[in-house]
């Protein structure tokens, strides 16, 4: 499958994955996904996530991960997957609350953010079932521990 995916660094981390690591978990939540596809992905900090999750969401503070899928009316298809705005603070301090490894919530919350960007929401229990289940598979095909269970492993 042709992905490009441009990857903005808008907050100075020395947690924040690799490229290479980013791209290889959107492309896992992909999946079967054939067609071309771009996205963009912005790792920021804490402001400039509250004020987009304000914005959009109608809610304060700053969130882990927002989704921007693209849904302009356009007379020709393009290849425009969205966006995935992360905030790198809330996923440190999410990791370290959750007693996970920093490497697996990133690769979480990216697979989680880019199955947004493809139509997958947990707006209600049927809707959360399937969406977890999803992202559970694809965490274990990256030999990551499953996301919605407990565990002891740190950073």
């Amino acid at each position: 499958m042709p992905i490009s995916i441009d990857i903005q660094r808008a907050c100075p981390s020395e947690n924040i994955p690799s490229d290479n690591s980013i791209k290889r978990w959107a492309v896992a939540a992909l999946g079967n996904h054939s067609d071309p596809t771009e996205l963009s992905i912005r790792v920021v900090g804490e402001s400039e996530s509250a004020t987009l999750n304000k914005q959009y969401r109608g809610k304060s503070g700053a969130t882990n991960v927002l989704s921007f899928p693209f849904s302009a009316v356009i007379p020709e298809p393009l290849p425009l997957l969205g966006d995935l705005v992360i905030c790198a603070p809330i996923v440190s301090a999410e990791a370290k609350q959750q007693n996970k490894s920093l490497q697996a919530h990133w690769a979480h919350m990216i697979v989680h953010g880019v199955l947004h960007l493809v139509g997958y929401d947990h707006c209600d229990n049927s809707d959360a079932q399937v969406m977890e289940a999803l992202e559970t598979e694809i965490l274990l095909g990256l030999n990551y521990p499953a996301p919605y269970t407990e565990t002891t492993e740190h950073i």
